[in-house]
């Protein structure tokens, strides 16, 4: 007898506190001040969440000086630098900072090092958002190390003072890999306070090591420009996944890709809605994919605050 298809779901998978506090920031000041509500860039990085919140009222920007003087504007997850906040002040912006808690940690972390003269090596991707609002912090001090290959370029001027920070959705591995690589170029070289990469970050990316060494295909539900969803390719790769594919939505799924396939690994990006991920599940179904088993690695119970201007007002007792 044929063993029946089956599909292994990571857990953790899907959002993390810092998403779920961003995307419920954005929808309490919808409730609060009604539509529009602006947002700098994309709260986070999930084609359907933007969707679903602009259906709501929300009005996506790439820059403060889009959003007319006087208005509401959220700053997404990823942070901002104190140049977008001086820009919103003077356009008499009411700002609502939705950056992620361990985004903000990396920013005082970048702050502190540069009070104290230090050159700070930030690894992380040319572009991101995150990256930019770091960098923001303390530009005079800060270089970016996108990647293992980019250490040789790297100068420092006093190589007894100089410390790594790192973008929070990167590969754990990969960002070993490069402080590896730095600290050959540079023994003193010291390390953050704390681990900059997100818990969530690395939780999802331990359940894809754990589970693809047995899957013949594993689908990542993200968005393409979301840092950690691509990751999580990555790491189904490296780790023995026959071959992995990044999807919104489950009818972007070839079916060609299930052909002679048994075991389908399915996780998806922190900022991932649980109803995209049952989409897949049911699309899989259809194709005889009736076994769903849980591979665990770790409970995440964290959550984080809303920000100070959307929490409930406190009831004199």
């Amino acid at each position: 007898m044929t063993e029946s298809k089956r599909i292994l779901l990571a857990e953790p998978r899907g959002y993390c506190a810092g998403v779920d506090r961003a995307v419920e920031t954005v929808e309490r000041a919808l409730d609060k001040h009604g539509a529009p509500v602006y947002v700098r860039k994309e709260i986070v990085h999930n084609r359907h969440v933007v969707d679903t919140l602009a259906e709501r009222g929300a009005i996506f920007v790439g820059e403060t000086d889009e959003v007319p003087e006087g208005a509401i504007v959220v700053f997404s997850a990823h942070g901002v630098s104190p140049e977008v906040h001086r820009t919103a002040a003077q356009r008499n912006l009411q700002t609502i900072d939705a950056t992620c808690p361990l985004v903000t940690k990396v920013h005082q972390e970048a702050k502190r090092f540069a009070r104290d003269d230090y050159d700070i090596l930030l690894i992380g991707h040319e572009g991101h958002e995150e990256v930019e609002g770091t960098a923001g912090e303390a530009p005079e001090h800060i270089q970016l190390v996108d990647g293992p290959d980019a250490v040789d370029t790297v100068s420092v001027r006093d190589e007894s003072k100089v410390i790594w920070l790192s973008q929070t959705t990167l590969s754990v591995d990969e960002t070993m890999e490069t402080v590896r690589r730095l600290r050959e170029r540079f023994p003193e070289l010291n390390d953050p306070p704390s681990d900059d990469i997100c818990y969530a970050t690395q939780n999802r990316q331990v359940a894809v090591k754990a589970m693809a060494p047995k899957c013949d295909l594993v689908i990542v539900v993200g968005s393409k420009n979301s840092s950690n969803s691509v990751r999580l390719v990555e790491v189904a790769l490296q780790n023995g996944a026959s071959a992995s594919y990044l999807v919104d939505y489950a009818r972007e799924i070839d079916p060609a890709w299930l052909d002679g396939v048994e075991t389908v690994g399915i996780t998806s990006g922190a900022s991932v809605p649980e109803v995209l991920v049952r989409g897949v599940i049911d699309f899989l179904s259809e194709y005889g994919f009736d076994s769903v088993e849980k591979v665990t690695t770790a409970e995440e119970t964290l959550t984080f605050a809303l920000p100070r201007e959307l929490r409930p007002a406190r009831t004199a007792k």
